[in-house]
């Protein structure tokens, strides 16, 4: 597998190194795991869902961690009684899995369901309202809002008399 030079990209921007990283890192750690296999769609301007194929899973074997950033799927399948069963052929996968998924900045879990073999969380991008675009005025000064508490009023008047 290549690797793909970002230097170019470092040289010209700023506060991008974690997305640099994350790139850099993927494609290193990028093995031929595929299980389970999973969607991810966008359902909106803001909002996301992953679908993962858990057949075989019971809802209580299935945890969802959602940390800063990252999503973390795990599946623990608990061992049955049923050891003994003479399989002709087994092609259903009931191995333990671990799925991480790296979450862009202000990306939050807002529910999961698993109906029909399939987990399905879904994900909305809340941006803050002070870190949303502003227009800025040109030349335009915004006149200073000054609370004056009760007592600085009364002083004033007081001395002014």
């Amino acid at each position: 597998m290549q690797r793909f030079d970002f230097t170019p990209y470092r040289r010209n921007t700023v506060g991008f190194d974690r997305l640099f990283e994350l790139l850099e890192n993927t494609g290193r750690a990028a093995t031929n795991e595929n299980y389970p296999p999973f969607n991810i769609e966008r359902t909106g301007e803001n909002g996301y869902q992953v679908t993962v194929a858990v057949a075989g899973f019971k809802s209580e074997e299935i945890d969802i961690v959602a940390q800063q950033n990252l999503l973390i799927v795990t599946g623990s399948k608990h061992a049955e009684g049923n050891d003994n069963r003479d399989f002709l052929h087994m092609g259903i996968a009931s191995r333990n899995f671990e799925r991480r998924f790296q979450l862009a900045d202000h990306i939050h879990v807002t529910d999961a369901d698993m109906a029909d073999g399939l987990l399905i969380i879904s994900l909305v991008r809340e941006v803050p309202e002070a870190l949303k675009p502003r227009k800025i005025a040109i030349g335009g000064k915004t006149a200073a809002n000054v609370i004056e508490h009760a007592d600085s009023a009364k002083k004033k008047g007081t001395n002014a008399a």
